[in-house]
């Protein structure tokens, strides 16, 4: 940020969001101070680095409330429970695993129950490939927590997300936010010459057809 830049040469994206385009990193600084703000790497691995001309204390304190408000949700993260059927359709097993996977990517841990009913209970059997169904399609997302058991006419397991897995998505999640940012600021490619078609090639007349064969 600003004198810590090291690069000589920055391609500047105003305060506006504008494209100024690549201008020496003296010229970047003297235009942020001239507007009482900083100049910002925002892409520090592109060549040259992308800079913004920003308020850097509104941008940290912004940033801070939306990470205080992501710690506050995370603790509110507790125990949430999904119910399934032995009999289920395959679409309602879809959209409960829909949901199952949206719970544990926010950090929730889950309780999947099993309700039998009636002659059901003497197919218990059918509530465990359930359970073993859905831990294999949710992969590396879960850790079983808590293995199946019968409580009477239910049979319960706990399942958490692997944090591993989660710190993992998030990194990915972030990379692919940054190449985004950095494709929105990068300058659109020059034309190639010569590839519009000529006036000759567009006005030709059709080869005449041939009558051998």
């Amino acid at each position: 940020m600003n004198d810590r830049i090291r690069s000589p040469r920055v391609r500047l994206v105003g305060a506006d969001g504008s494209q100024i385009g690549v201008v020496d990193t003296r010229e970047a600084l003297r235009q942020a101070r001239e507007l009482d703000l900083d100049l910002v790497e925002v892409a520090p691995q592109a060549d040259p680095p992308v800079c913004r001309i920003m308020d850097y204390g509104k941008f940290k304190y912004e940033r801070d409330v939306r990470q205080k408000e992501a710690r506050k949700k995370q603790s509110r993260t507790g125990l949430k429970e999904i119910k399934f059927r032995p009999k289920i359709d395959p679409h309602d097993y879809a959209t409960k695993k829909g949901h199952v996977t949206r719970f544990l990517e926010a950090g929730n841990k889950v309780k999947i129950t099993i309700m039998f009913r009636g002659r059901e209970m003497a197919h218990t059997d059918l509530g465990r490939r359930i359970l073993d169904r859905l831990v294999s399609d949710l992969g590396e997302l879960v850790v079983v927590e808590s293995m199946p058991k019968q409580e009477g006419r239910n049979m319960i397991m706990v399942i958490s997300p692997n944090k591993r897995h989660l710190e993992a998505l998030a990194k990915e999640r972030a990379r692919q936010a940054r190449e985004q940012m950095v494709s929105a600021v990068a300058p659109a490619p020059d034309p190639v010459v010569g590839s519009e078609p000529q006036l000759d090639e567009l006005h030709a007349e059709p080869a005449a057809a041939s009558d051998e064969g």
